[in-house]
């Protein structure tokens, strides 16, 4: 018999890890398929709250935000970039034309959102529309703090857009985001991906598939002789 696992992964759509690590522990979890039944929940993490509407270049915020070069920075995209295309998950531009700058937006109204699917649709919606924001970041260039391409992501997946344009006004939403967000940081989540299983095992960072396999093993084991 497996053993369900409810895996709560603390992210924010704009960190590339996260991305990678999301479907690392995918491959993770086939492997462990007989043996674990899981459900994942998105919960909320912001990597840069002050960031202004308007948002920042990416290649800027890196630069000042890990003192790093020009050459660095390429650097570290090109890893990422090779880390992604791995996990099947590719981040280079795949819309038409010419490539837009890629840029750095605040998430909050994408935490909202999240936050409001979960609890209007379940975790299945959830993921599909994480997944969504993820692809229109990374592969499209999309403006992740318009409220408008917020919106029209939520009516892709199959999300009523009427009442996800509500729910960006609502106040009590907004309240239940910043709670989870400090529930997060005093629960000892400091960076992200961070993955806490059946609220009580942490597992952090985007690591190998086999990796994340064996820890859900061994928590099954520990779960079952409890």
């Amino acid at each position: 018999m497996s053993t369900p696992m409810v895996v709560d992964i603390w992210s924010d759509v704009m960190c590339p890890w996260c991305l990678v690590g999301y479907r690392s522990f995918l491959a993770g979890v086939e492997l462990a398929k007989d043996d674990v039944e899981v459900s994942i929940r998105w919960m909320p993490f912001e990597l840069n709250p002050d960031m202004p509407p308007e948002g920042r270049l990416q290649a800027e915020h890196l630069a000042k935000t890990y003192n790093r070069s020009e050459e660095e920075i390429e650097a570290m995209r090109a890893e990422l970039a090779g880390a992604a295309e791995r996990v099947g998950f590719p981040i280079d531009w795949r819309g038409e034309g010419e490539a837009p700058p890629a840029m750095m937006w605040n998430t909050f109204d994408a935490h909202k959102l999240l936050r409001w699917a979960l609890a209007t649709y379940g975790p299945a919606e959830q993921t599909k529309l994480k997944e969504a924001m993820f692809a229109a970041h990374f592969q499209q260039r999309r403006n992740m703090a318009d409220r408008d391409v917020l919106v029209s992501l939520c009516a892709d997946v199959g999300l009523d857009a009427e009442a996800a344009k509500a729910a960006l006004d609502d106040e009590a939403l907004e309240i239940a985001v910043r709670a989870e967000e400090q529930r997060g940081r005093e629960g000892g989540v400091a960076a992200v991906p961070t993955f806490v299983i059946n609220h009580k095992y942490g597992l952090q960072g985007a690591q190998e598939p086999e990796n994340f396999a064996r820890a859900l093993l061994q928590i099954a084991n520990m779960e079952a002789a409890a």
